[in-house]
């Protein structure tokens, strides 16, 4: 796959109306000229406000004390007048500025005036119209603005011009096609729903959605999950009438695919081990039509109950979540060597998920990473004795880091013998005849497949008599 170059601030504005984020996308948010008359006020009153209320969220967001989507809630939560538009464009020009940070942070050097200023000037400039964003500025800083359109970037290195730390960047030296894949993960994400296979057919959800409402969304079948469906902008699923009866599920068509490789049966022994929201656990009940019995582990109680409405939508009746002890737990030890199959969705960087999460490449560190890969090493060797001779153990990461993934499973492996790597296409050609591999894992990248960053591998367990 070619390599292509970082898009310049006039690209992205070109290209913001298929690719901005979610509430500006339902509300069709971004202004023209002609719209600003729509603000409360007059037009210069009305984009000043805008840019001092993106500067005023990037000065908390970016102290980096919690996880930047958190942090820009509890800041509108404060500010109670704000309307959707408001809340829209706020939200689409921060998480521009988190995308492209480093960039950002170059440009605005050549900058006078207070930092997150400028860096709200840049973020705003993918989202609102020139003439709408120009009347907020002074002299200076139009010329500041189109001086910064026309920085060449070929000489600026691919740290600064694709936004990455240092150490994330020598991480993605190591990777096929890095620099396509890192402009892919500056980009907003698609919004991927699924249908409950329990109750309702993907092809007959989506016609009973293009019939509804959700029409202007313009629903469609997803490339590789028999169970996707792809929306335009980001709508507010939770009061669709599909979703409120178990119908419907937000859920990335890549974390759907994990559950094709699972490949469950009905009446089978099978733990999801980190269930986490239980977004897999749902579609693995649902493939095996409420029979046999699944365990949602997950060390979190707080995360399950958050679970639980989604469980008792789906009309599954075989799920059993469990909150496991992170070290020792009795009800582990009693299901060794008697799942059919174990799913370890692991805790990861969550590096795959950039198009989402853009502050996580800022906020997270090689430190943590080492501890993630460590903690990964010990929840795949937990999970693994609860596998029965001829079982199947799927392994799976929110990273396209090598150290979470292929490494990990070479370790397990080698510590291992009595489990052998099953090649994924073999799998898939199942379910997903789609969707082939080059090699026995799973791996999946927005710029390839239009999925987040996704790993699995799938190990199966030694039968007794082999």
């Amino acid at each position: 796959m070619s390599q292509s170059r970082a898009p310049k601030i006039s690209d992205r504005r070109r290209t913001s109306a298929a690719g901005r984020s979610p509430r500006s996308q339902e509300r069709g948010a971004v202004p023209t000229h002609d719209t600003a008359i729509a603000y409360k006020g007059a037009p210069m009153a009305a984009s000043a406000r805008r840019v001092e209320q993106v500067s005023q969220a990037l000065g908390e967001i970016l102290q980096w004390k919690q996880p930047a989507d958190a942090t820009l809630s509890q800041w509108m939560r404060a500010r109670k007048s704000m309307g959707g538009r408001d809340r829209s464009e706020v939200t689409d020009a921060v998480f521009d500025v988190l995308r492209h940070l480093r960039l950002y942070r170059h440009y605005a050097e050549s900058g006078q005036g207070s930092a997150s200023r400028r860096l709200a000037i840049l973020g705003l400039s993918t989202v609102l119209s020139p003439d709408f964003l120009q009347s907020a500025l002074d002299e200076q800083e139009q010329r500041w603005l189109a001086h910064t359109k026309n920085i060449p970037l070929e000489p600026l290195s691919e740290a600064v011009r694709y936004s990455l730390p240092d150490w994330l960047e020598a991480e993605f030296t190591q990777l096929e096609s890095p620099w396509t894949l890192a402009e892919a993960l500056n980009q907003n994400a698609t919004l991927d729903l699924r249908a409950n296979p329990y109750k309702i057919d993907r092809d007959e959800l989506i016609e009973k959605l293009k019939a509804g409402p959700a029409r202007r969304f313009k629903p469609v079948a997803t490339p590789y999950s028999p169970w996707g469906i792809r929306v335009e902008s980001r709508p507010y699923v939770a009061k669709w009438p599909e979703f409120e009866k178990g119908e419907l599920e937000v859920q990335d068509e890549g974390s759907q695919l994990l559950a094709a490789l699972m490949a469950p049966k009905r009446g089978e022994m099978i733990i999801d081990f980190c269930a986490g929201a239980g977004g897999k656990t749902l579609l693995l009940g649902a493939m095996m039509r409420s029979t046999g019995r699944l365990y949602a582990f997950d060390v979190s109680a707080a995360r399950l109950a958050r679970a639980k409405p989604r469980f008792a939508r789906s009309g599954l009746s075989n799920i059993v979540p469990v909150v496991v002890d992170e070290s020792s737990d009795q009800r582990i030890k009693r299901l060794q060597g008697k799942a059919h199959r174990v799913l370890v969705d692991a805790p990861c960087s969550g590096l795959g998920t950039l198009r989402r999460n853009p502050d996580l490449k800022w906020r997270q560190h090689p430190d943590a990473l080492q501890q993630y890969i460590e903690l990964q090493q010990r929840i795949l060797q937990r999970a693994s004795r609860c596998v029965a001779p001829g079982g199947r153990l799927v392994y799976a990461t929110c990273s396209v880091l090598p150290k979470e993934n292929e490494d990990q499973v070479q370790q397990f492996l080698t510590a291992n013998p009595d489990f052998e790597l099953l090649p994924v296409n073999e799998i898939l050609a199942a379910r997903v005849p789609t969707l082939s591999m080059t090699g026995p894992y799973l791996k999946l990248r927005p710029d390839m497949h239009g999925t987040d960053g996704f790993f699995a591998a799938v190990m199966q367990k030694k039968s007794l008599s082999s």
